[in-house]
């Protein structure tokens, strides 16, 4: 086991399941102690159970992200009981509509999208910057999607979400170059979760086939790399989208 993380606090969105809780067993396992973020209370404190249940170190905290308070609450409750926070993984999102045409796709829809996956993602980065500067140390990581880069047609609020997530983190990095915070997004092609066992069986086949290796990515393999980026030997590399697709990507 690496002990890369031991002494390190960090907080992981959308991690009562799925990429965020796969990441934050990850960071957990090298040491970390991790602080679960997630709006499912019931299934946020059964992972919690079950990762002290495996010896790890972790809190649960029911936090909307779409929600400046609770944001602004829940990271300073963390900061109040570790003294610091060095990385935050913003894994919390939903796809919303699939197999719709923009032209079906109501703003009610859209919105929510945007609540959660752009502008939650917006306040958690906000809010661990604060966190994170007067140590002058952080590490920020969003799970962005190939979507933002290219577009899947039919999911004009995720494509465009993530998108947006993508423009996020680049300014913001550049905006911290010179200080000792980085920030970074991953960007999947389709990761076999939960969050995609609803998504339609044509949708699903369209992205699946556009993969070359023809296959759908794991948690484990998002949170292999997920781990890298936050760890301390990734200190030349802010505002950079890294790709985890499978062969997808073409940027």
């Amino acid at each position: 086991m690496s002990d890369r993380f031991t002494n390190q606090v960090a907080i992981v969105t959308g991690s009562a399941d799925g990429i965020g809780k796969g990441i934050a067993k990850r960071l957990a396992t090298e040491g970390a102690t991790v602080a679960l973020f997630d709006i499912n209370g019931d299934l946020l404190e059964r992972t919690v159970a079950e990762f002290n249940d495996q010896g790890h170190t972790v809190t649960g905290h029911v936090v909307d992200i779409s929600q400046e308070g609770p944001v602004e609450a829940g990271i300073q409750t963390v900061v109040d009981t570790y003294s610091k926070l060095d990385i935050m993984v913003n894994s919390a999102g939903i796809v919303g509509p699939t197999s719709t045409k923009i032209t079906d796709f109501s703003v009610a829809d859209y919105d929510r999208i945007y609540s959660i996956n752009l502008r939650g993602a917006f306040l958690m980065t906000k809010y661990a910057i604060k966190a994170m500067e007067p140590n002058n140390y952080g590490r920020i990581l969003h799970l962005a999607s190939i979507a933002g880069k290219e577009g899947n047609p039919f999911m004009a609020g995720y494509s465009s979400m993530k998108a947006g997530l993508i423009g996020l983190v680049k300014g913001i990095g550049k905006e911290y170059a010179e200080t000792g915070i980085t920030v970074n997004g991953i960007a999947p092609a389709v990761i076999r979760t939960a969050m995609n066992e609803n998504t339609a069986p044509e949708q699903l086949a369209y992205m699946t086939a556009k993969i070359p290796m023809k296959r759908l990515g794991t948690v484990e393999e998002v949170a292999a790399l997920a781990a890298w980026i936050v760890s301390n030997e990734a200190s030349f590399t802010t505002g950079f989208i890294f790709d985890l697709s499978g062969g997808r990507a073409t940027y």
